[in-house]
């Protein structure tokens, strides 16, 4: 995985996976996904990252091991993409 922040777009770039883009979709205002062509999740973007996360040049991330301490819940259900 790799986590790439360019100052010169302002972009937040999360690669879960080497392989080419088949399909982006935004999933909200400024979060674009992208997928493969068997519909795997490759990367993630973040337009505009310095207005949504503190110090974009500045990544912080920790592996844990074992159980979560936090778990994400959905209010509303995820839209299907196409692969």
């Amino acid at each position: 995985m790799k986590v790439i922040y360019n100052k010169e777009t302002d972009t937040l770039s999360i690669i879960l996976r080497d392989g080419k883009v088949a399909e982006s979709d935004e999933a909200r205002d400024g979060l674009i996904l992208d997928y493969d062509k068997s519909g795997r999740l490759v990367s993630l973007e973040l337009l505009d990252a310095s207005e949504q996360i503190k110090q974009p040049e500045s990544i912080e991330f920790a592996l844990a091991s074992g159980e979560p301490t936090a778990t994400l819940v959905r209010e509303k259900p995820s839209k299907k993409y196409r692969a």
